[in-house]
């Protein structure tokens, strides 16, 4: 498993779009379905221009802190694997219910350890930012992405109640 973590960009338009058309599929016929990362959902990905140009957010605004998001790229089979959003700084909400990363894997590419590595680069790109702690934030159900996180330094804080979910808060010291 080679991966890296990519922007978006029109060498890799095909690839985002099987992603995103795949995934938003599967959260169609799985409300329930948790839509992390929300970054590469918040823009119609058919007018591809549009969507990069307004795919991060640059300067703090509207209850927004400035974020960076990258997609996770199967080197030796060129596909699109994942996604994750890096906000460089936390406001009070993702301090209690965000956190500094949102990540999700693709449905048909769950459970393969990609979101384990995937975290693994993110917080690299945290290091550039200068982040020396990183909280990241799960449902208690999802186990699977507590034990991403955990695998990748992550030690639990504390628990907390966010519309009618029970929320795990992790932090990780780089």
């Amino acid at each position: 498993m080679t991966l890296k973590l990519i922007k978006a960009s029109y060498q890799y338009q095909k690839e985002i779009i099987d992603m995103l058309e795949q995934w938003q599929k599967y959260n169609d016929e799985h409300p329930e379905a948790n839509k992390s990362p929300n970054a590469i959902f918040k823009n119609d990905y058919h007018d591809f221009d549009y969507y990069i140009a307004h795919l991060e957010t640059l300067e703090a605004k509207d209850g927004l802190v400035p974020d960076s998001t990258y997609f996770c790229l199967d080197e030796e089979r060129n596909i699109i694997v994942g996604a994750i959003n890096i906000r460089h700084e936390l406001n009070d909400y993702l301090l209690r219910f965000g956190g500094h990363i949102g990540d999700g894997i693709r449905p048909d590419e769950r459970r393969k350890g990609y979101a384990t590595k995937m975290i693994q680069l993110g917080l690299q790109e945290c290091q550039k930012l200068g982040i020396k702690k990183v909280l990241m934030i799960c449902d208690k159900d999802n186990i699977g992405s507590a034990r991403s996180i955990i695998s990748n330094g992550g030690v639990l804080e504390n628990e907390v109640n966010h519309e009618g979910a029970v929320m795990q808060r992790y932090w990780i010291t780089l």
